[in-house]
């Protein structure tokens, strides 16, 4: 094969891959929804707050998970490292998974 066909061949892969990029941005701009501003700025402060809750509150019950999983692992193995981890992580879970209720209980 000589050096004109693969080039050739290289630039239709790149218009290919091109076209996909340009049709991906196209229906993602078709497919966004309509926002609507709100009369009050608090209340998108509130629902960005809890959003962000809700996010850190599944990140703390995955990490109990993994803290139980670790605590389960450590007990028939007599490692007491990994027993102390576990449990490390398992009072940090909880700490994240309540982060709404500390921060609420702090601030008043």
């Amino acid at each position: 094969m000589n050096k004109g066909k693969r080039i050739y061949k290289f630039l239709k892969y790149g218009f290919r891959i091109y076209n996909l990029c340009l049709i991906a941005i196209g229906i993602t701009f078709l497919l966004m929804p309509t926002v609507f501003a709100t009369d009050d700025p608090i209340s998108v402060i509130n629902n960005l707050s809890d959003f962000i809750f809700s996010i850190t509150r599944v990140i703390g019950m995955i990490i109990v998970g993994y803290a139980v999983v670790q605590i389960g692992l450590a007990f028939p193995s007599h490692d007491a490292s990994q027993r102390v981890n576990g449990f490390l992580f398992l009072a940090g879970g909880v700490i994240i998974m309540f982060a709404k209720e500390i921060v609420n209980m702090i601030a008043g």
